[in-house]
């Protein structure tokens, strides 16, 4: 089959019943009618819907090679620089449309699983590894445009770099049995951005793994028995596009996955019980340049957000003339301009690697994804400086429809704006930066890859530094002339 529809994205989701738990209850009948999930999933509906807009389809999806069905771009192989290309529109396209706030839209985890499957060689010969199960599962998933979360980290009980699990019952999700249908996995794991709302979930081996019990890659249908998921308190508290401008359209639950003795059938599992592959596969493979290149591009969209909520209330409350205001705005110019070049150069620089792929470089990308977590905390804070009392100052719909109008047409208009739309401005501005939705965007952004600290590490070790070392001792030690 093609690529979906918004409708049938949404049918597929309500009609497979996924087990989830909501503030201390299973959820019943719909998902796509719950309140903590109604409004993303109408988002995500969206989404796949410009699939098929005129205008968009040649963006948005590509010929199959195997079925010549149009099929979503962010399952595209690249193999020129202008395939690179079109999978940055494509990713830009459905960014806009939230923001840049779903950091888990479909094409993040399509990317992943084509840098997977393309990376299978890494596989062949290697004990307990089925390579052909990867290729024929990325294949599955490109012709029925399935749609995936994903699952890397383990329970937080102990973050100690010695700690061994030694419970009776498994914490963190492991293989405690193996039979002719599959391996048995039991245990929990995080962190599952929309658990429970997409087809599959893709279950990796973090890396840094020394029990063979924990070495696995696998998918799993998100409805497969024994498999639960556990949410978070939901950020979505009203459906009022006034209210809540973001939070009740792009809120993506958090969830804790629990495997109960889940049966993963053979076809499924790409490995298990190897070590060394469970703790390489992830590096040696095309994993981090695609979906780093994935993640830079939609940070970029955030970034240019960012820019037009700022610009947007300087202009509303006329506060242009200030240096402070102009400087805190050339910091997001900034901020814009440093994550455009490097993707810019990232995608210039991009060459053929060993699986055929073209693969934008990977320093550029590591330069990007160690900045903006840093520099999206101080984004957020801008917008709240600029934004001022006017942050707190924020009605509701309600006292618009009420008594009071008069009074809030009278005492919060602006300089530019009437008070409804003056709101409107610093309510979006409150959602993006000072509500429990926005709080959750700067902490997901802080972690988004991973411990930052790490990150800056590994862009440390990984850069070719010995030339420039050469050229200071040439330079020291030339003889004079």
């Amino acid at each position: 089959m093609p690529a979906i529809t918004g409708k049938e994205y949404v049918s597929r989701i309500n009609q497979q019943g996924a087990d989830i738990w909501c503030n201390g209850s299973k959820i019943n009948g719909y998902i796509s009618e719950h309140p903590a999930f109604r409004g993303i999933i109408q988002s995500q509906s969206h989404l796949y819907d410009m699939q098929y807009d005129n205008d968009l389809r040649d963006l948005m999806t590509y010929r199959s090679p195997a079925t010549g069905n149009r099929v979503g771009t962010s399952y595209l192989q690249p193999k020129t620089k202008e395939d690179l290309a079109k999978r940055r529109g494509m990713i830009r396209r459905w960014a806009r449309t939230s923001a840049g706030l779903l950091g888990r839209s479909p094409d993040y985890l399509n990317t992943i699983l084509m840098a997977f499957g393309s990376s299978a060689q890494l596989l062949e010969g290697k004990e307990n590894c089925f390579p052909e199960h990867l290729r024929a599962f990325y294949e599955k998933a490109r012709e029925e445009d399935l749609s995936f979360t994903h699952t890397f980290i383990n329970p937080q009980v102990n973050r100690s770099e010695l700690y061994f699990e030694v419970s009776d019952e498994p914490i963190a999700a492991k293989i405690v049995d193996e039979n002719e249908e599959g391996i048995v996995v039991k245990g929990a794991r995080l962190l599952a951005t929309q658990g429970g709302i997409t087809d599959e979930v893709l279950v990796f081996s973090p890396g840094g793994i020394l029990d063979t019990a924990n070495a696995f890659a696998f998918s799993v249908p998100s409805n497969a028995k024994g498999l639960k998921f556990i949410c978070r308190e939901s950020f979505v508290h009203g459906d009022s596009r006034f209210n809540y401008p973001l939070s009740s359209r792009f809120e993506e639950m958090d969830t804790v996955v629990v495997f109960d003795n889940v049966t993963i059938p053979w076809e499924r599992v790409f490995f298990y019980k190897n070590l060394e592959v469970a703790n390489s596969f992830k590096a040696k493979s095309a994993f981090q340049p695609f979906t780093l290149h994935q993640a830079v591009c939609r940070q970029t969209v955030k970034a240019e957000f960012m820019l037009g909520v700022a610009q947007s209330i300087i202009d509303t409350i006329n506060i242009s003339e200030f240096q402070n205001v102009q400087e805190n705005g050339a910091e997001i110019i900034t901020t814009l301009e440093t994550m455009k070049a490097l993707l810019t150069k990232a995608e210039v620089d991009a060459s053929t690697d060993e699986f055929g792929l073209m693969r934008p470089d990977p320093k550029p990308l590591q330069t990007a994804i160690c900045f903006f977590p840093k520099i999206y905390p101080r984004l957020t804070e801008i917008v709240q400086l600029l934004g001022s009392s006017g942050m707190i100052t924020i009605p509701t719909e309600a006292d618009f429809n009420s008594n009071i109008r008069s009074d809030l047409d009278q005492y919060l208009q602006s300089a530019s704006s009437n008070a409804e739309d003056r709101v409107k401005l610093f309510r979006l501005a409150w959602d993006l930066t000072m509500s429990p939705f926005g709080t959750r965007q700067t902490q997901y952004e802080r972690f988004f890859f991973g411990n930052p600290v790490r990150l800056s590490s590994q862009l440390y070790f990984d850069y070719e530094k010995d030339s420039y070392v050469d050229w200071v001792h040439e330079f020291i030690n030339k003889p004079e002339e």
